[in-house]
Order: C-alpha cells, then structure tokens, then sequence
C-alpha cells in the first residue's frame, strides 16, 4: 500500500484534453500526419534534386527535419491521450518531454532567424551572396542553433527536476511544458521564473528583433524594384514567410512572458497550439509550395515515380 501511494506521487494528470475524445484524436491524427508528410517530403525533394543545393534549400531542409521532430514530441502523446482518455503522464516521462519540446522550439526560435538573414543576404546584398552564406558558414549556423537550443532545455530540465510537487499534480495543459509545471509547483519557482524571462529576452525577443529587422531591410529593397510582377512575387513570398514567424513569435513571447503569462487556461491553450503545431503544419506550404524552384523539383520527383510505378506494373502484367 505504501509503495503504491509513493508511486503515485510520480504521475501528473493533464488537463487540457475534453471530453469528446474522438473528433480530437481525428484532429491531431490528420494534423500530425500531414505535418510529417510536407516536411519530410520538402526535405526529400532537397535531397534528391541536384538544383536545390544552395544554402536557402539547405535551411529550408534542416527546418523541415526540425519541424517532424517538434510536432513529434507533442503530437503523437497527444493522439494516445485523445484515444485512450488517459491523462496520465509519469514524472520521467514528463521531464523528458519538456527537455525535447524547450530544445526543438528554443532551436526553431533562433533558425528562422537565421532564414531570415539568409533571405536578407540573398536579396538585399546578393552579390555578397555566395561568399557570406557559403557551407562552413552554414554548417556554424545550424550548429549553434542546435547547441543553444539544448542548453536552455537543459536548464530548463534541471529547474523543474529541482521543484517539489505536491497536491492533486494536475498540469492545466495537452502537455508538460515550462509554464504549466511551474504552476504546478508547490516549492519556490524564482529561479526558474527568471531563468524563463532571460531566455525569453535571448531565443524569443532578440531573434524576433533580428527577423524583423532583415525583414524591413528586404522590403525596402523589394519597393526598389522596377519589374511591378518581380516586386509582387517577392513581396507576396515575404509577406507570408514574416507573417507565420510573427505569429510564432507573438504566441510564445507572450505566454512565457507576457503581463498575465500562464493565468488564463484557454490563453496558454490556445497560444500553445499556435507556436507549436501551426508553424510545423504550415511551414511547407508558406516557405516550399509558394516556391516555383521547389514546384517543379516536386513534379519531377512525382513524374519519376509515375513512370516507375507504371514501368513496374507493366513488368508484373507480362509475367
């Protein structure tokens, strides 16, 4: 009896599933699927066509890679949970997917950017274009995205290990995020209240000023334009990028940061599905299928398979 009231204390309950299990399991099972689909198929495509190899292709491939990986730390538990109707989640459990969810979304904070400066090079400086942005560089770029973003995880893991939880253990979220276990806490969250604001200021704040000003510097280049369809085409191509990065900057500054950050249930519910399942599902769209170069690498790609499939169906009738 002992040993199963000890155990107990390890399990958190999540709170933000309702009741109507089945049209969420739908939801996320079709959002999920059509997530890992796009981005997998946008960083194929890079792969396989050999006109796709310039630094722009390459980031939009290690944003696709990191995207399957975002929605997979959230999505996938969410979809059991949904079908199940068990809200149940273990301490380990929990501890482990926060460090994954900080990692990949403080990484994703500081890659788009690096997109960003990418496209301000690209368009405002292109003649510096090649020798700016070459492979080392690059490579250091993704790098240094990936290394920041799993130190402020691992900090952020090690705060919350630190807490002492107590009570009913209920987590006002779909998952184990910063903000919801800080709530949940019956200990003293200054610490970790801080460390939050300070890495709000670094991977959210300062990235965000970063885009926006590469941004501002690409418009005014882009009104500079005589060609009036050129101007539209990349302005249009801008504008969408800029305005899914400000969407994910927004909802996450101000829920980790903002003036109520956490008080409202159906504010972290909502900002929560808006920087960490709409940019995943929608980035192939807003940075790839807009894009003509990657059009047409998907045809080829889909042209090619056609013919095998029928070259191979033919074979199989023979026989």
């Amino acid at each position: 009896m002992a040993a199963a009231n000890e155990s107990s204390l390890d399990v958190f309950t999540l709170l933000g599933f309702p009741e109507e299990h089945i049209p969420l399991s739908l939801l996320i099972g079709l959002i999920y699927t059509i997530t890992v689909l796009g981005n997998l198929s946008v960083f194929g495509i890079v792969q396989v066509d050999s006109h796709l190899q310039s630094p722009m292709y390459f980031f939009l491939a290690c944003l696709s890679l990191l995207d399957v990986c975002y929605s997979s730390v959230t999505l996938p538990a969410m979809l059991a949970n949904a079908i199940t109707g068990n809200r149940k989640i273990s301490f380990n459990r929990c501890l482990i997917q926060l460090y994954f969810f900080v990692c990949f979304g403080g990484t994703e904070c500081l890659f788009l950017a690096v997109m960003a400066y990418d496209r301000y090079v690209a368009i405002c400086n292109p003649l510096h274009y090649i020798t700016a942005m070459n492979k080392k560089v690059c490579l250091i770029f993704v790098v240094v995205c990936w290394f920041s973003g799993s130190v402020n995880a691992v900090f952020h893991t090690m705060m919350t290990w630190k807490l002492t939880f107590c009570g009913a253990r209920h987590i006002r979220h779909y998952f184990c995020d910063v903000l919801p276990l800080l709530q949940a806490a019956c200990s003293d969250t200054y610490g970790s209240q801080v460390l939050l604001h300070v890495v709000t200021f670094f991977l959210g704040i300062t990235p965000f000023i970063l885009v926006t000003n590469s941004y501002i510097r690409i418009i005014s280049t882009i009104l500079k334009i005589r060609s009036t369809a050129g101007r539209r085409k990349v302005f249009s191509t801008c504008s969408a990028h800029l305005i899914v990065v400000t969407v994910f900057y927004f909802t996450s500054i101000f829920n980790y940061n903002g003036p109520n950050s956490g008080d409202s249930f159906v504010f972290v519910q909502i900002a929560s599905l808006m920087y960490s399942i709409v940019p995943p599902f929608l980035n192939p769209v807003v940075y790839c299928l807009r894009n003509n170069e990657v059009k047409r690498a998907l045809r080829d790609v889909l042209t090619k398979l056609y013919i095998l499939f029928k070259e191979s169906h033919m074979t199989s009738s023979f026989k």
